[in-house]
């Protein structure tokens, strides 16, 4: 095997990891999960998978480049490909850890509980029948199936009582007025 075909297969295997990675976020494609540690700095990850794409992407695609169209030495490609490659890698990762996860944090149980949530009827609900609520729900407008006791129409404002495989259970929210 060639320098050129190290390379070259560099490039090729950062741009298969990034298409993939691109078309199986988009498309919803989950084949397992691949877990790995990550090394620390001050500025937070900067060893993921997706700088390491970069990284191979870039390294790959410079010294094919240099060795392949220029011709130059060995001692001056190897260099200009890892520094290429380290800087795509830290440009994406600063990338990742400053605007993608800037705001991410765990998601709590209390963040997504049901019960108590102010909501307004969408589709009426019928006693049998199922309706429809919108609402929000940490900044998000959201809606739900709804079941009631009681006949709710459009416009009516309603309190989630229970929330159980999908379908909140709602009440009149009669709030007092002073």
């Amino acid at each position: 095997m060639t320098l050129e075909s190290i390379f070259l297969a560099s490039f090729v295997f950062g741009l298969v990891l990034t298409a993939g990675s691109f078309f199986g976020g988009h498309v919803h494609l989950h084949i397992g999960h691949l877990h790995m540690g990550h090394a620390h700095g001050k500025g937070g990850h900067w060893f993921n998978l997706f700088s390491m794409a970069g990284f191979l992407c870039w390294f790959g695609g410079v010294g094919y480049l240099l060795l392949h169209t220029r011709h130059y030495s060995l001692w001056f490609v190897f260099p200009c490909a890892i520094t290429s490659g380290l800087i795509a890698a830290s440009v994406l990762s600063l990338f990742l850890t400053r605007i993608l996860l800037l705001h991410d944090r765990p998601l709590l149980p209390e963040d997504t509980e049901m019960r108590g949530v102010l909501a307004e009827v969408s589709q009426t609900v019928r006693p049998g029948f199922t309706g429809e609520i919108l609402f929000s729900l940490n900044g998000t407008r959201r809606a739900s199936a709804a079941h009631s006791t009681q006949e709710l129409t459009r416009g009516t404002e309603v309190v989630v009582t229970d929330y159980a495989r999908g379908v909140a259970w709602v009440t009149p929210f009669h709030a007092e007025r002073n």
